[in-house]
């Protein structure tokens, strides 16, 4: 688990970087790399940072957010809303998903990159970064 944060962040830094795009935050690819075999994981915590940006840019209409107001705010939504979805998934389905989110702070730090960088670049950094953190890390397993 260690060894697949820090490699995560360095490459994440290194991605940075070499391109100029942040993949959802500096530690957000660890977290994706370290669930890859559990998709449903991923995927609820797609869906809590994109209702986190939803609820910011309705917010936004009516509150000057923008820097440390804008960032602060995504990550108290992504925190919220981790929460709501942990109380309510489970009356929601009758078997038992994989459908938990990754953390609480990681929907708000990628809900914060999405909205600077837009949709595409940061879900493509996000995928590159982790999908290489997740086979850089089997590789030095088996080494």
């Amino acid at each position: 688990m260690l060894e697949t944060l820090f490699v995560g962040i360095l490459l994440a830094v290194l991605y940075a970087e070499a391109f100029g795009l942040m993949p959802g935050g500096i530690i957000v690819p660890a977290y994706f790399a370290m669930t890859l075999d559990r998709p449903l994981r991923a995927v609820a915590t797609l869906g809590v940072s994109f209702l986190a940006l939803a609820v910011y840019r309705l917010l936004s209409r009516y509150f000057i957010l923008f820097g440390k107001r804008r960032f602060l705010l995504m990550i108290v939504l992504g925190g919220v809303l981790t929460q709501a979805w942990t109380l309510v998934y489970p009356h929601v389905f009758s078997a038992p998903l994989e459908l938990r989110v990754i953390g609480w702070i990681i929907p708000g730090l990628l809900a914060n990159n999405l909205e600077r960088q837009k949709l595409l670049p940061t879900l493509a950094s996000l995928a590159t970064v982790s999908i290489l953190t997740y086979f850089v890390v089997k590789l030095m397993e088996v080494l």
